[in-house]
């Protein structure tokens, strides 16, 4: 009887065969190959272990589709919408909460373009227009100006945000061309900058940084919170604070979404309480980004910062960043 042969295990040519695989210069010439747990390769190098999908793990985690106005729309809070603009990325992170839908080589079309500013133009009520995909930053200078443009017309539109990680991963392509084309007379514009390590942020991001504020357009930052990669108080002290440095105000630091194959990434919402506490005591509120979660089906943000008060049957506790409680009065 011939002895069976062993049944090949998942090899990294499947899960590239399923997810986007792609990673810019700038990026690559970060990884330490002598290291075997780098916070950067860990981001952007294909793991066998994105295969392993849980049951509870959902191919829209953030619930995109329960609130699509249009093909690329969505519209999940009454004052601002979401705009998928482009599906590619100069890189594709690992973890991403988009990896079902992102990596096709095709962006929006004007057709498709239009319905959604159609869509913009006939509610009053949309204040804010975020620009997402893929990476927004992907567009050209001209695409995007015109893209301002056209909801700088739009009277009740007052805020357009850029959402990126363009400036870190390929900072060559923040222009000052670029930089100018975002922005338009009758709305203020932000980019919101994604980065989940300080090594990310090169001599050649900063500049790129520098470009876009110099500009007069001021910079968030949204940062994943990543077993492995910032997952300790050191590691996330140091990235807000170098935020803060380069005139970036942290704004989000994001639980990890349920996406198929990201489990090895994600801590557990107490672990990271205990990390945003530590924050919270050693720094600056200028370094406090809001530590938040996406409740899966798409019903929104939810905090998660542990609270600092504490009603009682007496009154209130507050907690003292020597973590002691006291008792406070709130006279009436």
């Amino acid at each position: 009887m011939r002895p069976q042969t062993a049944k090949a295990g998942p090899s990294l040519e499947d899960v590239a065969a399923r997810y986007a695989v792609a990673i810019t210069p700038a990026m690559a010439a970060l990884i330490d190959p002598g290291d075997p747990n780098d916070p950067i390769a860990a981001q952007f190098t294909p793991d066998v272990r994105e295969l392993d999908a849980l049951p509870h793990e959902r191919a829209d985690p953030i619930g995109d589709d329960a609130h699509a106005a249009a093909s690329c729309l969505v519209h999940r809070y009454p004052d601002r919408v979401l705009l998928k603009l482009v599906n590619v990325c100069p890189v594709y992170c690992r973890f991403c909460f988009r990896r079902e839908t992102v990596g096709q080589p095709t962006a929006v079309s004007a057709a498709v373009l239009e319905d959604a500013l159609r869509y913009i133009r006939a509610d009053a009520n949309i204040w804010e227009v975020i620009l997402t995909g893929g990476d927004p930053f992907m567009v050209s200078p001209r695409r995007a100006a015109h893209l301002t443009q056209e909801l700088a017309a739009i009277d009740h539109v007052k805020i357009v945000r850029w959402h990126t990680r363009v400036p870190v991963v390929a900072p060559e392509r923040t222009t000052a061309e670029f930089a100018q084309a975002l922005r338009a007379e009758g709305v203020t514009t932000y980019v919101v900058l994604h980065a989940n390590h300080p090594r990310e942020l090169t001599p050649h991001a900063r500049t790129a940084i520098a470009r876009i504020i110099d500009a007069g357009i001021p910079m968030l930052s949204q940062s994943v919170l990543l077993r492995g990669v910032n997952d300790d108080a050191e590691t996330l002290e140091s990235l807000m604070r170098t935020f803060v440095e380069l005139r970036i105000k942290p704004y989000y630091l994001h639980h990890g979404d349920l996406a198929p194959g990201t489990s090895h990434f994600r801590t557990t919402i107490e672990r990271g309480q205990a990390l945003v506490q530590t924050l919270h005591d050693a720094a600056s509120g200028l370094c406090q980004p809001h530590y938040v979660i996406d409740s899966p089906g798409g019903h929104g943000k939810a905090p998660l910062a542990p609270p600092s008060a504490r009603r009682t049957q007496d009154g209130w506790l507050l907690r003292g960043r020597d973590g002691a409680w006291r008792r406070y009065e709130d006279p009436q």
